[in-house]
Formats: C-alpha cells, sequence, structure tokens
C-alpha cells in the first residue's frame, strides 16, 4: 500500500513538470512573438531628431517604440533602450518637440513572476484534484480496515493472538468448575481430528453467565491463550448503528474473519445487547437489533464441520436472552459463573498481591472471610485500592489495617466530617449499639464483627457483621434474625429516647424488602402458602413508561401486605423485649463507642462478655414469628 502510495505520488510530480515546461514554453512564444531590437540611448535620440519616431511607451527605465525605416521599402522596425538611472530632463524636452506621443506605462514584472500568474490557476486546479483523489483513496482504505464512510459494514472486532493476550488458565483464580468445561473446548481447538475421528462435533457456542465481575471475559481471554488461536473479541453494542442493516454486516464480516483463521475463538461480551427475545412489540419487525440477532443465528447455522470456529458470548442476564439462541445447535453450553467462595477468594487475593509487597501481619484467609459477597473484580479493586492508601501514607509494605480501611473505603464510603452536635453523635451511638446488641442476641444472626460511629458515605455510623460462612441457601430462622438486627437501632432510639428518628429509613427499607421476597417468593407466610407471586415491574423504553403486569389479584396483593407488616411488627415487639432486658448491655456499648467511636468484636467481648452459644435446635419457642 506504501509502494502504491509512493508511485502515485511521482507520477502527479511529472505532471506538474510537464505543466511547468509548458507554461515556459507558451512564454517564450509570447516573447518572440514581440521580439524587439535593442539600441543605445544615444541612437534612441538621434532618430527621435530625425522624426523616425513617431510614438514611445516608457515603463520604468525602458523605452520601447517602432522605428521608421529610413527606406520606403524597409518595415518598421519595434525598437527597446535603456534610460540613464540619471534623470534626463532634456528626453521629454526632445520628445514634445518632435511631436512624439508618450505612454507611460508601470514597470513590467520579471518573466518568472509573469508565468507564475499564468500558471497559478491551473496549479490550484490542480491541487485540488490531487486532494480530492488523496481523500479518496484514504477512505477506501478506511473502507477496508472497517473504518470511515465506507467501513460501516466492516466487523469492530479486536483480533488477538496468545502473545497479545498473554493470559492462561493459571492466570485465573478460582472458577475451576467453569475451566474445567472449557479444558475440553481448547483440547479441541489443538487437536480438533483426534474428536473429528471419534464422530464429536465442537460445540458452536458457549454462553458464560455470571454476575458482573466474575471473570467472564477473562476466562474468553484464557480459552484464547491456552488454545494459541486468533481471539476476536467485540462488545454487542457495537453491533448497533443509527443505520438498518449495518450491525448484520459487521455480523458477516466478522464471522468471515473468523472462519478464514480458523481455528480461531470469536467472544461477543454483553450479548444481551442484541439477544434479548424477540416479538416484545419494542422496535417492530424491521427492528435493528433484531436483524442483528437474525444474522447471529443464520452465522452460527452455517458453520461447516471443518470450520473450528467457537462462538464465546458473556452475558449477566441469561432470562432476557431469545430462546433460539439458547437451544442446541447455536449456543450447546451453558457455563454459569458464581461469586467466588472463600477458598477462591484467597486465591484470588494471591494472583493480585503477587506484585504488592506485604507486611507481616497480612493474612490472606482473614481477608478472604472479610470480603463475602466479593467478585474477582472487586478483589482486584480492593488490592489497588489499599496499595493506593499505603502510597498516600509513604508506607514501603501494605499490612492488614491498610486493607481493612481499604475495604471500608470501598464497601462504606470515604469518611466524612464530624457530627453537628453531641446530642446527635449519642443518638447515632445507640442506634448503632442497637443493631450490635441484636447481632449477639440473637442466635441465628451473623457475628458481630465492628461498631462505628464515624460517617461513612451517606451513612452516619455502621455496624458490620461477617458471616462464619458463605450462605447460599437462607434458612427462615436466618431471615428473621436478619430483620430483627436491621430493626434494633429504631427500637434502641424507642427505648432510650421515647422516639424514632429518620436514622432508620435504609433499614426499614431492607427489612420490607426482606420481608416480602419471604412471603411473596420463598413461600414463608402460612396464610399466603408455598406460593410465588411474580411482582409487577416497570420499565422505561423510549422515553415511555411500560408497565409489567403482576400475575396476582387485589386480595392476594392485601393478603401479602398484611404478611409482610405482621412479620416486620412481630420482630420489632420481640426485638423490644430482648432490648428492655438487656438496657444495661445497650448503655455500655452506646457509652463506649461515644468515647472510641470505633469498636470491634474483640471490644465488645471485652464490654459484654463472650456471646452465648445457642444450641443447634434453638427456636424461637412456641410461636414462632411468621407462622
Amino acid at each position: 500500500m506504501a509502494e502504491e502510495k509512493s508511485d502515485a505520488g511521482w507520477r502527479y510530480f511529472i505532471w506538474l513538470l510537464v505543466l511547468l515546461l509548458i507554461g515556459a514554453y507558451w512564454l517564450s512564444l509570447q516573447d518572440g512573438a514581440t521580439a524587439q531590437e535593442v539600441i543605445p540611448y544615444t541612437a534612441f535620440k538621434e532618430a527621435v531628431r530625425q522624426d523616425r519616431v513617431a510614438e514611445v511607451t516608457i515603463r520604468g527605465q525602458e523605452v520601447t517604440g517602432t522605428l521608421v525605416a529610413e527606406r520606403n521599402d524597409e518595415p518598421a522596425q519595434v525598437f527597446s533602450t535603456t534610460i540613464p538611472p540619471i534623470e534626463d530632463s532634456a528626453l521629454m524636452e526632445l520628445l514634445e518637440s518632435r511631436n512624439v506621443i508618450v505612454q507611460v506605462e508601470p514597470e513590467g514584472t520579471p518573466w518568472w513572476q509573469q508565468m507564475l500568474i499564468a500558471l497559478l490557476p491551473w496549479l490550484l486546479i490542480f491541487f485540488l484534484i490531487f486532494w480530492v483523489i488523496r481523500r479518496m483513496q484514504d477512505r477506501m482504505a478506511a473502507g477496508s480496515r472497517g473504518d470511515g464512510m465506507f467501513g460501516f459494514g466492516k466487523s469492530k472486532a479486536k483480533r488477538f493472538r496468545k502473545e497479545m493476550t498473554n493470559i492462561t488458565f493459571d492466570d485465573i483464580a478460582g472458577l475451576e468448575n467453569a475451566k474445567k468445561d472449557l479444558h475440553e473446548i481448547v483440547d479441541y481447538l489443538k487437536e480438533p481430528d483426534r474428536y473429528r475421528s471419534l464422530g464429536a462435533k465442537i460445540p458452536k457456542g458457549i454462553l458464560l453467565m455470571g454476575p458482573p465481575g466474575t471473570g467472564k471475559t477473562l476466562l474468553a481471554k484464557g480459552v484464547a491463550g491456552e488454545a494459541d488461536v486468533p481471539f476476536f473479541s467485540i462488545s454487542g453494542s457495537e453491533f448497533i448503528e443509527m443505520f438498518v442493516g449495518v450491525g448484520a454486516a459487521r455480523v458477516r464480516d466478522l464471522f468471515e474473519s473468523a472462519k478464514k483463521e480458523s481455528p480461531s475463538i470469536i467472544f461477543i461480551d454483553e450479548l444481551d445487547s442484541v439477544g434479548r427475545a424477540r416479538g416484545t412489540g419494542l422496535g417492530g419487525g424491521h427492528d435493528e437489533r433484531e436483524q442483528t440477532l437474525n444474522q447471529i443465528l443464520s452465522e452460527m447455522d452455517g458453520f461447516e464441520p471443518h470450520q473450528a470456529v467457537v462462538v464465546l458470548a458473556a452475558t449477566n442476564r441469561p432470562d432476557v436472552l431469545d430462546k433460539a439462541l439458547m437451544r442446541p445447535g447455536r449456543f450447546d453450553r451453558k457455563v454459569t459463573l458464581e461469586l467466588p467462595r472463600r477458598p477462591a477468594r484467597r486465591k484470588i487475593f494471591e494472583v493480585h498481591t503477587r506484585r504488592v509487597p506485604l507486611a507481616n501481619d497480612v493474612d490472606l484467609d482473614v481477608l478472604a472471610a472479610r470480603t463475602v459477597g466479593f467478585s474477582g473484580a472487586d478483589i482486584e479493586n480492593l488490592v489497588n485500592e489499599a496499595a493506593l492508601l499505603a502510597g498516600r501514607d509513604r508506607r514501603h509494605d501494605v499490612d492488614m489495617q491498610t486493607f481493612s480501611n481499604a475495604r471500608d473505603k470501598i464497601v462504606l464510603g470515604v469518611e466524612r466530617d464530624t457530627f453537628s452536635s453531641e446530642e446527635e453523635r449519642r443518638v447515632v451511638a445507640y442506634h448503632e449499639s442497637g443493631h450490635a446488641l441484636m447481632a449477639r442476641l440473637l442466635p441465628h444472626a451473623d457475628p458481630l464483627d465492628k461498631v462505628t460511629i464515624i460517617p461513612r458515605g451517606q451513612a452516619l455510623g455502621v455496624t458490620e457483621q461477617t458471616p462464619e460462612e458463605d450462605r447460599l441457601n437462607l434458612r427462615r430462622s436466618y431471615l428473621l434474625d436478619r430483620i430483627g438486627v436491621m430493626l434494633g437501632g429504631r427500637v434502641s432510639e424507642q427505648v432510650v429516647f421515647g422516639e424514632e428518628s429518620t436514622g432508620a429509613e435504609s433499614d426499614l427499607k431492607q427489612a420490607t424488602y426482606v420481608a416480602r421476597r419471604m412471603v411473596s417468593n420463598w413461600g414463608m407466610s402460612a396464610r399466603i402458602g408455598p406460593i410465588a407471586f411474580r411482582r409487577g415491574e416497570e420499565h422505561v423504553f423510549l422515553g415511555r413508561e411500560m408497565a409489567q403486569e403482576r400475575d396476582y389479584s387485589e386480595h392476594t396483593a392485601e393478603l401479602i401486605d398484611e404478611e409482610v407488616r405482621r412479620i416486620i411488627v412481630e420482630s420489632e415487639e420481640r426485638v423490644r423485649g430482648l432490648m428492655e432486658d438487656h438496657r444495661s448491655d445497650l448503655d455500655k456499648l452506646a457509652q463506649a463507642l461515644v468515647e472510641k467511636e470505633i469498636l470491634d468484636s474483640a471490644d465488645i467481648d471485652r464490654l459484654l462478655g463472650h456471646p452465648p452459644v445457642p444450641p443447634p435446635d434453638r427456636t424461637y419457642g412456641p410461636n414462632p414469628i411468621g407462622a
């Protein structure tokens, strides 16, 4: 491409030289057409005295005119002469006395200026044509790359190879089950003939499903790194443009490029942006999104047996995908990625702390235990935030306290200014002490980790609980104790101050959410029974609110509301009874918080003694809440 542009440049230069030569030749002809005889100045004055000069033209110091021949049979001759630089006043007197017509013109321009003036319009036209040609060449080249005006239909997928990604399964901590499922795909891409000889067909599509930050994109790059094959990566939103048909054209170009470099991998991130269910009435039958999805379905059906192309796709909304995408022959295999458990979180910490100098007191097991609910991306962010805090404090390593501060900053927010008054500080201390006391007294609540009245983010205080193990299946007794801990702050204010404050808004929202899920989703109400109800939701599409109707009657809705209210009210009464029975412990916690502002589990144990250990079969008594 560069050589072609260079040859074109030389051709343009040669044409420019030809034009210049033609212009010079034309000017020389003009000069030749008016050939003049140069005569001495004295001969010119003598010819004037002899009346052989009838008219002259003066340009600066140059004088031109026509010299009459001495004999009639000789033609007149054009002459020119140069006036001396010293002004000759007698010349004008001589010309006037001999009745010579005198014309005065501005001084003539040099020949090169005349040539430039003559060629300037042609040069401008030439360079305009040259600029247009070059722009067209650049746009055509951009079109071949997928850019520019002619590249709408070209795929914008980024192409990687192993040396570019440099990621293998060894660099991915956790996700053992997912990696086990994908090892088979890697083996097939490395040795496709071994599987073909057994009559096996490679899965055309693999759908990676999981919450954000669980490593779907990283796992796809790991597959490409392990298999050492070309890896085409694109986001689903990059298929969509304002022009209809562009997305489908880009899909065709992407699959065509992947087939040429087979075996290869196509990775489509955020598949739900183009793979949503069709026929919902949103956008009509000619919607650009649906055309793109139709083209993806068509391309995945068009793979030949010898074309080892695997389509990996990632989404955190598998419930909205079109059923045609999910059937065998398209995305044959679904790999679910979950939030990492404690052993996996420890391995993730090991990966991300390889280049971080750790202090001797750093315990990765403790960090893994305190990061329940963190994804791999969250853990990476936590390690980076801790390193930033250590750098800000001009430390040479990262200690456990720095990790704790980084976690608090991510989860709770940045520390804010203190309270406006001591009374407000005291109210918040009793509020958080109420949460902490219920966390210790309720038998199925998560263990208490820390209580603080230092304002962070939008919270005036925080009570943290750290579960001893990851909870995937929540029992009814645990949920009721969780509601009790949430209501502990509000009840504490009622017991101590005789009235509530607005500080319990977030607690009430969470408690109501859990209670409503217990009643309408998990069948934990005797009046409602083991039935799950879908709540009505509102979605905004093209500026309009589109309501999704609920699937139960108004009478059922009233029963659900009554059951939710009963669970919360009964929980509040039980918490109030415990709070009044342990009022002295509540005062101890509040007073310590006012003095120290932060208490960890060891400080609380020193104040109140170790928490009671309930028997495994302990219940709420003969009449459990919500029964």
